[in-house]
C-alpha cells in the first residue's frame, strides 16, 4: 500500500508527562505537557491542518478540537529508553533502546576530561559548568574574544559543548577540536553527543549563535536504517539526522538549519527517488522550549502548520506520512531543560481511508517495527508494528 515514508520530527513537541517523568527530575512544578500548556499559555493554537489531521484527538488543546473523523491514524509513544534527549529518542525511533544512561555532568567535567583536552588542542579553555547556550556565551563571551580560550560547558543532556567566536576559532578548527573531544570522552566518559556552537557578535548584547552548529555523536548500533540500506532502499535525512546516525546507512543527507530549510529540503527530497525521509524540525526545542518562550513555540508551529499542507500537496497515494516528537520541552515550567514526556503520532495517506486511534504505544520502537513491516523487511524491531492497524482501520475515531 505504501512505496515511500516521510517522517518528521516536531522535536521537543511532548504531550504530556511520561508515567516515569518523576525519575527525570519532571515533576511538581517542572511536570510537563509541552504542547497542552503551551496552548494554554497563547489562548489557543492556530494549526488547523494539524487539526484536521487529529493533534486535538492526542489530548485536549485549546484551539484544537478533535477532528470527526481524523484524516490521519492518532496516538501517543512512550521512550523506553533511558534519557529523554535527541540520540536516544532518534535511535529508539530506529528500533535502539538505550537501556543505560549516558554520563552527565552536573558539576562540570572532571580533571581527567578536561587536562588531556586543553593538552591536545593547545590552550586553555573557560567555563566548564553547565548552562544555557545562550547564557553562557553572554557571560563568557567578551573574555573569550579577550583571550582566545574556547568556552566548555554541558546541560542536563549528555553533551560536551564548545562555543566559539567564528572570527576567534574558525569553524574548521572548531570542528577539530569536537573531534579530538570526542576521542578524549572514551568510558566511563562516553558522552552522548559533543557540540560545535559557534557564535557572532561584538559583546554580550550582540552576541548570536550561528547555524553552523555540528553534532559529533557516539556511532549508533545497528538500526532500521543500516537495514534499510541492506535492502537497497534510498534513505534521506534532513537535518540533524545523518549527524545523529553517524551519516551511516544514508543516500543523502543535508544539514540544513532551521524549520524553513529543513522543509524547502524535505519538498526537494519527495521530488527524488527517496523511499524513507527522515526530517527533523529543530526550532520548536532549540529557539523556544529552550529558552521558555512559548510565543515563539507557538509562532513556529503555525509556521510547520503552512508548511506541512505544501507536504500534503506533493504526497503521492502510495506515500506514508508519519509525525511524531524526540522528547518534550516545556516552554512553561521554570526549567529549560528537555522533558520526559509521551510524544505525538500522526500518521496519514492520501490512500487511508479514515484516521484512528493507535492507542499509547510502549516504545519509540514501534515506529522501526512499522517501516520495516511498510518495506517488507525481517522483523527486528519488536512485535509492535500498527502496519495492519494503517492498512486495515477499525475503532475508535477519537480514542
Amino acid at each position: 500500500m505504501f512505496r515511500r515514508v516521510i517522517l518528521l520530527i516536531m522535536d521537543g513537541c511532548g504531550v504530556g508527562a511520561a508515567p516515569d517523568a518523576e525519575q527525570y527530575g519532571d515533576f511538581g512544578v517542572n511536570e510537563p505537557n509541552t504542547l497542552g500548556h503551551l496552548a494554554e499559555a497563547v489562548g489557543g493554537l492556530d494549526v488547523p491542518l494539524l487539526q484536521r489531521l487529529g493533534l486535538g484527538n492526542i489530548l485536549p488543546l485549546k484551539g484544537v478540537p478533535p477532528a470527526e473523523p481524523p484524516l490521519a491514524a492518532f496516538g501517543r509513544m512512550q521512550e523506553r529508553s533511558a534519557g529523554k534527549d535527541t540520540v536516544t529518542g532518534h535511535w529508539e525511533m530506529m528500533g535502539v533502546i538505550t537501556e543505560e544512561p549516558f554520563p552527565t555532568y552536573p558539576h562540570g567535567f572532571p580533571p581527567e576530561v578536561i587536562q588531556p583536552f586543553e593538552r591536545a588542542i593547545g590552550t586553555k579553555i573557560l567555563g566548564n559548568y553547565p548552562a544555557s547556550g545562550t547564557e553562557i556565551i553572554k557571560q563568557l563571551g567578551e573574555e573569550h574574544l579577550r583571550t582566545g580560550y574556547p568556552i566548555v560547558y554541558t546541560s542536563a543532556d549528555s553533551v560536551f559543548q564548545i562555543a566559539a567566536h567564528e572570527e576567534v576559532i574558525p569553524l574548521e578548527r572548531l570542528y577539530q577540536m569536537c573531534l579530538i573531544a570526542r576521542e578524549i570522552l572514551k568510558p566511563p566518559h562516553h558522552v552522548q553527543r559533543v557540540i560545535a556552537r559557534p557564535f557572532v557578535g561584538k559583546d554580550a548584547a550582540t552576541f548570536k549563535r550561528t547555524e553552523n552548529r555540528r553534532d559529533f555523536p557516539l556511532p549508533p548500533p545497528y538500526n532500521l536504517i543500516d537495514q534499510l540500506a541492506e535492502a537497497g532502499r534510498r534513505v534521506y535525512g534532513i537535518g540533524v539526522i545523518g549527524q545523529v546516525f553517524a551519516e551511516r546507512g544514508f543516500a543523502h543527507t543535508i544539514r540544513t538549519g532551521n524549520n524553513a530549510e529543513h522543509l524547502s529540503a524535505t519538498l526537494q527530497a519527495m521530488q527524488t527517488d527517496a523511499e524513507f525521509i527522515f526530517a527533523n524540525f529543530e526550532d520548536f526545542d532549540m529557539l523556544y522550549g529552550h529558552r521558555n518562550d512559548p510565543h515563539g513555540f507557538a509562532a513556529a508551529l503555525q509556521a510547520f502548520d503552512a508548511g506541512l499542507q505544501q507536504v500534503l500537496e506533493q504526497m503521492r497515494p502510495d506515500d506514508l506520512l508519519i509525525l511524531t516528537a524526540d522528547h518534550g520541552n516545556d516552554p512553561t515550567t521554570p526549567s529549560t531543560d528537555h522533558s520526559r514526556e509521551l510524544v505525538p503520532l500522526l500518521c496519514y495517506s492520501p490512500s487511508m481511508t479514515r484516521g484512528v486511534s493507535l492507542g499509547t504505544r510502549s516504545t519509540f520502537a514501534d515506529l522501526a517495527a512499522t517501516i520495516a513491516d511498510v518495506f517488507a523487511l525481517e522483523p527486528r524491531w519488536g512485535t509492535g508494528s500498527f502496519y495492519t492497524q494503517l492498512l486495515h482501520p477499525a475503532g475508535d475515531r477519537n480514542g
